[in-house]
């Protein structure tokens, strides 16, 4: 899954502020994001992020992670 440096990510659970996006400030095999709602700062490992990812927006442009190009 192709997840960069500033991407905002939209998870399928909601943060207990109310907020489902993200906004991806590291990647590599553990990812830090900070929810857009509160600011609140989580390390995650690869591997559970991707699972619990439902849109991926780069810039304008929203991506379907689950649908191969």
């Amino acid at each position: 899954m192709d997840i960069r440096v500033g991407d905002r990510l939209k998870l399928k659970k909601q943060h207990p502020c109310g907020s489902f996006t993200w906004l991806t400030l590291r990647t590599g095999m553990d990812f830090r994001i900070r929810c857009e709602g509160c600011g609140h700062e989580v390390m995650l490992p690869r591997e559970k992020l991707e699972k619990r990812i439902r849109r991926i927006y780069r810039g304008e442009e929203e991506i379907n992670p689950h649908i191969s190009s």
